[in-house]
């Protein structure tokens, strides 16, 4: 599974169609429609709705979907973003941009950006002032306007409040596209291994036997000369 190609044609088609039952993260009715307008073509698109289908960070995905089509013109906050918000299309999906653009606009280190996006998560007025203050004065130092600086703080702070961790969701969002590309490539062994995952489950089972058929899959019936204890 490590080998697999992370530009499978076949893999994108089949999420941007919503065919992704038994596809790990992206089951939901809500993922589902999502994955049909937004028509993920890369891993990274992948990563960032698994990230962003949530509480909060749900009210996002329409300006991710419209950025990544063109219908909205990505809004990068200032210049030196670009490299660090270009493959979430100017939405702040996780916690490491946060920190990445306080490092980059405010010349914070790792470690004082860690203790910003901490401060922004509890949202305490009296730490949020004292970090606006260093923020700003950093980014005054690298020729940003103190008015643009400020209201890129207000953004990053309404952001990072439900910023989500972009190791976790990298390592889910893989997760999702290996399961989608066996089943792209491979839906006849992938239903089985499904349909047997869930023998006990006839609700699944009966879902699962379904999309067999969409898959113009053909399911044989109990038949004591040709079947076994689980499915093959």
């Amino acid at each position: 599974i490590d080998s697999i190609p992370y530009d499978d044609k076949s893999t994108y088609e089949m999420l941007s169609r919503g065919l992704s039952t038994g596809v790990f993260q992206f089951e939901s009715v809500g993922m589902k429609n999502a994955l049909r307008k937004l028509g993920p073509d890369n891993v990274h698109d992948i990563i960032a709705l698994g990230a962003l289908y949530r509480p909060g960070p749900m009210d996002n995905i329409p300006t991710f979907i419209a950025c990544k089509h063109g219908i909205q013109e990505v809004d990068y906050l200032h210049p030196l973003l670009e490299p660090i918000l270009k493959f979430t299309y100017g939405v702040i999906v996780y916690q490491e941009q946060v920190m990445e653009i306080a490092r980059v606009l405010s010349g914070y280190s790792l470690g004082a950006a860690d203790l910003l996006r901490r401060a922004m998560g509890k949202k305490v007025k009296s730490e949020m002032d004292a970090q606006e203050e260093i923020f700003v004065s950093g980014a005054v130092k690298n020729n940003v306007p103190a008015n643009q600086a400020k209201s890129i703080f207000t953004t990053v702070a309404k952001f990072a409040g439900y910023g989500f961790n972009k190791a976790h969701a990298s390592a889910y969002g893989v997760i999702s596209y290996q399961t989608a590309y066996l089943k792209a490539n491979f839906p006849t062994e992938f239903l089985v291994a499904s349909l047997n995952l869930e023998i006990d489950n006839s609700d699944k089972m009966s879902i699962f036997l379904q999309e067999a058929k969409m898959f113009n899959i053909e399911i044989i019936s109990p038949d004591i000369n040709k079947s076994q204890g689980l499915f093959s």
